[in-house]
């Protein structure tokens, strides 16, 4: 690490020692990125997890400008969650299909607090405690329902906030901006204006009463939880058309872009003179890689889908109740900031205690595999020639189960890498301090999921009292695999002897067995 990096990183580092969250740093600096483009990683990234950083840096090797200091440009705003979030979202969805497209369809649902600024990647932790001290500071005051008010121009259709409410709201982000100038040394300017939620904007003139009369049909009294929720932005692509790539590519020529679907490409209309028709140039967001590709290739996407959100801070019951129980330390791990504790009523609490506890439902995705990071060939590089396995890389997993078929049968059923034996530990790690009470697991065959099931188990103390439950009818094998047949999974009896706590009562769903039977009937030419 060069001296300049060696500095930089003491210097955030200091800054972050003693707070109740671990390092993001850390990890990517042990992996060898440079302290300046790990933290530019965690900047673009919304400083989530140590995986999505790792992830940007590696889908960004090629990207010329990954040394350029560049910082995110980030703006708070207020956005409606709840019944009035759904009714503005189906307002959307109707006002683009009879009216078209507007430059309302551009951005999500929002009040804007301020306008974008820009903030150094290594101070960006620093905006997070000054959202929070903020909220803290006007959560007593913060009105419980937010009046809106219909106005309605030849070019503008949308809600005002008038009155007391706006007052507050405006306090609030001039206390944000006060507090992001002291903590994070940014200069933030606080919306002034009178506040609004726009819900079209340069729409054409004969589409007005159409869109006024949607309009109507939202009723500024539907529930709505409020939340201020802070989001950044790649400052050089502010102007730049954004489309979003509907199919897969692959490049015939070196100044060709590779495309998978999903992806987002920043096009500037100015500076099309070298592509033919039907192409275009642009740079990717996910690799941030410049060449050509297939205009039919993709469809025109919305500015704020490439936004990255960071942190939020909602002013809500249930958001209380969600941090008394996880703790500051959990809360930014899962990018919220809620509120302080204030005294509630208990019987309010206690009933949405009973609502919570009657409809928790966890979805978990399994770690990280092997074949991920080692390549199809993983298999090859951890075989010796009398078919054993020894463990060529500390980020193989310390031993292989054993197989009816032999270590084959792990090409298409790979286990957890050792870093994603680790992930599996952290979530059951995280699922512990939540306090959440788990009662039943039921888990895809592959091995992969059955050990991210086990060690979550074991990190919550249940892996002696829960059984595992295999569901077949969970494993997507059609979508995830590349074999045209089905993979040889691990049986109940060769988990069971390899010490995985398995149901041997449980009798899978019939609909997952009817799936396996029309499966074969596929391969077997008779579909």
């Amino acid at each position: 690490m060069a001296a300049g990096e060696t500095q930089l990183y003491a210097k955030v580092s200091n800054k972050h020692k003693g707070r109740s969250t671990p390092s993001l740093l850390d990890p990517l600096l042990g992996m060898g990125f440079p302290a300046h483009t790990a933290l530019k990683a965690l900047a673009a990234t919304g400083r989530k997890t140590v995986e999505e950083a790792s992830n940007w840096l590696r889908c960004h090797r090629d990207d010329p400008s990954l040394d350029d200091p560049i910082p995110q440009e980030y703006a708070l705003f207020l956005c409606p969650t709840g019944s009035l979030l759904e009714r503005l979202q189906e307002f959307w969805r109707e006002s683009k299909r009879q009216c078209t497209r507007n430059r309302a369809h551009e951005v999500f649902p929002h009040i804007t607090l301020c306008d974008f600024f820009t903030c150094e990647d290594h101070k960006v932790e620093c905006l997070y405690e000054a959202l929070k001290r903020a909220g803290d500071r006007i959560l007593g005051s913060f009105p419980s329902v937010v009046p809106l008010v219909l106005h309605s121009s030849i070019s503008y259709l949308g809600f005002f906030v008038n009155d007391s409410p706006a007052d507050v709201i405006r306090e609030f982000a001039m206390m944000f901006a006060t507090e992001a100038s002291v903590l994070a040394d940014c200069t933030v300017k606080p919306c002034t204006k009178q506040l609004h939620l726009t819900l079209a904007h340069k729409f054409y003139p004969h589409h007005q009463r159409t869109l006024e009369q949607l309009a109507r049909a939202i009723h500024p009294g539907h529930g709505c939880q409020w939340t201020a929720a802070l989001y950044s932005r790649d400052m050089r692509f502010v102007h730049y058309q954004t489309l979003r790539a509907l199919f897969q590519y692959k490049p015939q020529n070196a100044d060709e872009l590779t495309l998978s679907p999903g992806d987002h490409i920043f096009v500037d209309p100015t500076q099309q003179e070298e592509a033919s028709e039907g192409w275009v140039i642009g740079i990717s967001q996910r690799t941030g890689c410049r060449g050509f590709l297939p205009e039919n290739y993709t469809e025109q996407a919305s500015e704020s889908d490439t936004w990255v959100k960071h942190r939020t801070y909602t002013f809500s019951l249930a958001m209380d109740l969600i941090s008394r129980k996880d703790g500051e330390a959990s809360s930014r791990r899962n990018g919220e900031l809620h509120p302080s504790q204030t005294p509630r009523d208990i019987s309010s609490i206690q009933a949405l205690q009973a609502t919570i506890a009657r409809r928790s439902v966890l979805v978990v995705r399994h770690g990280e595999r092997v074949d991920q990071i080692f390549g199809k060939s993983w298999l090859q590089q951890c075989s010796t020639p009398d078919g054993k396995y020894y463990r060529p890389d500390l980020n193989f997993p310390y031993s292989l189960p054993r197989r009816s078929n032999g270590i084959k049968d792990f090409e298409n059923d790979p286990p957890l890498s050792s870093c994603g034996i680790f992930q599996s530990r952290m979530a059951g790690e995280a699922l512990l301090e939540s306090g959440i009470r788990v009662t039943s697991v039921f888990t895809s065959p592959a091995l992969r999921c059955v050990q991210t099931a086990r060690h979550i188990l074991e990190e919550l103390k249940l892996e002696k009292r829960i059984k595992i439950r295999v569901e077949p009818g969970i494993f997507e094998w059609t979508k995830w695999e590349s074999g045209k047949a089905t993979p040889t999974l691990m049986t109940l009896d060769e988990l069971k002897e390899a010490n995985f706590n398995v149901s041997l009562d449980y009798r899978f769903l019939l609909w997952a067995c009817a799936s396996v039977r029309k499966i074969k009937r596929k391969e077997n030419g008779n579909w």
